[in-house]
C-alpha cells in the first residue's frame, strides 16, 4: 500500500487535495446483507484479532496484522504494543521501509515497470465499451485517458482499490507497518523483508497482459473503492475484524459487478491465489526458519485468517497460538 500511494502521487495532479471523509457502511447494513456476511464468515479459522503470539519451543512470534493506510487512532495501538515488542530480536515486514524507500527512489527515475512500453495499449486490449467506462472512472480520479492507456493493468486494478484522497492526505502511507518500523528504529531492533517488491511485480506480470486487461475490464466496477469503503475498512481493522473486512468487500464487490456468482468466484479465487495464498506460502518458508528467538511478523491483516492464512498454517506447523492485546 505504501508503494501504491507513492505511485499514485506520481500520476495524480498536484491540484487534487481532498481529505478522506467517509462513513462506516456497516451502520446502515440491511438485514439481508448482515445475514449474508454472517454466513460468509462462518467456519473461517482465526477471523479476528490483530495480535497473536505463536510459540514453538524457544521460538516466539508476535504476529501483528497491519493496515497500510494511516489513521491517528493507530498511535494509541502502538503505545500499547511497545512494552510487548520492544525487546524483540527482529522485526519482519512484507517489505522493510528501507527497501521500499530504495525501490521508490529507483522508480521515480525509471517508472517503466508500471508502463506498457511496447505492443498494444489498453485501448487496443479492451473493447471500446470497456475502455470508455474505465477511462471515465479514472478521469474522476484525475488520471487522463492518455496516461491510463499506457499503465499496466495490474497497477490500475490496485489503483481502483484506493480512494485518491489517500495519496493526497499528509502521511497517508504512515500506516501500522510504518509505525512499527519507527518503533523498531527507536529500540535499535533489526528489520527484514519477507519479500522484495520486484518479486511482487513479477508475480503480477506472470499472467499475459491480455488476461490482465480482460480481468480488469470484468472487475473494474467491483474493484473501485469509495471513501465510505475506506472508512469501513479502517474501523473494522481497529476493531480487529480482519476477516470481516475481506468478506464484506467481496459481497459488495459482487453486488457492484455485472458478473454471475460463478464468474465472480473464479476471478476472486485467481486473485486470492496470487495476492494472498502464494505470498503466504512464500513468507511461511522464511518464518519457519526462525529458531530460538523472539520475532515480530508484521503483515497485512488480510493475511492472518482462513485455511491458508498465516495463523492456521503456523498452528498446523506445531505452534501454539494465543490472542494477545492490541
Amino acid at each position: 500500500m505504501r508503494l501504491l500511494i507513492f505511485l499514485l502521487c506520481l500520476i495524480l495532479p498536484a491540484s487534487l487535495h481532498a481529505a478522506c471523509e467517509g462513513r462506516d457502511l456497516r451502520a446502515n447494513m440491511t438485514p439481508q446483507m448482515a445475514t449474508r456476511l454472517e454466513h460468509a464468515l462462518d467456519g473461517i479459522p482465526f477471523p479476528e484479532g490483530n495480535h497473536w503470539v505463536a510459540v514453538r519451543g524457544d521460538t516466539v512470534l508476535h504476529l501483528i496484522g497491519t493496515l497500510h493506510v494511516n489513521d491517528p487512532r493507530m498511535s494509541a495501538v502502538v503505545e500499547r504494543l511497545e512494552p510487548l515488542l520492544k525487546d524483540a530480536d527482529a522485526f519482519f515486514f512484507e517489505t522493510s521501509q528501507a527497501e521500499m524507500k530504495a525501490f521508490e527512489q529507483a522508480l521515480a527515475k525509471d517508472p517503466s515497470p508500471l508502463l506498457i512500453t511496447s505492443g498494444p495499449t489498453l485501448i487496443d486490449l479492451m473493447s471500446a465499451e470497456d475502455w470508455a467506462a474505465l477511462s471515465a472512472t479514472l478521469a474522476k480520479r484525475g488520471i487522463p485517458a492518455w496516461t491510463a492507456a499506457k499503465l499496466r493493468p495490474w497497477f490500475l486494478s490496485l489503483t481502483l482499490g484506493v480512494p485518491s484522497c489517500v495519496a493526497q492526505t499528509p502521511d497517508g502511507d504512515r500506516g501500522m507497518d510504518a509505525r512499527l518500523s519507527e518503533l523498531a528504529d527507536t529500540h535499535g531492533i533489526p528489520q527484514y523483508s519477507l519479500e522484495q517488491v520486484e518479486n511482487v511485480i513479477a508475480m503480477f506480470e506472470s499472467h499475459p497482459i491480455e488476461e490482465q486487461a480482460q480481468s480488469l475490464a470484468r472487475l473494474a466496477g467491483a474493484l473501485e473503492a469509495s471513501e465510505d469503503q475506506l472508512a469501513t475498512m479502517t474501523n473494522a481493522y481497529l476493531e480487529e475484524k480482519h476477516a470481516e473486512i475481506i468478506q464484506l468487500s467481496l459481497l459488495q464487490g459482487f453486488d457492484a459487478s455485472d458478473l454471475t456468482q460463478e464468474e465472480f468466484d473464479a476471478e476472486w479465487k485467481a486473485f486470492e491465489q496470487q495476492l494472498l495464498i502464494q505470498r503466504n506460502d512464500n513468507w511461511l518458508k522464511h518464518i519457519l526458519e526462525l529458531k530460538n528467538q523472539t520475532a515480530v511478523i508484521a503483515v497485512g491483516a488480510g493475511h492472518l485468517a482462513g485455511q491458508q492464512g498465516l495463523l492456521h498454517q503456523l498452528q498446523l506447523a506445531g505452534f501454539t497460538l494465543t490472542r494477545a492485546p492490541f
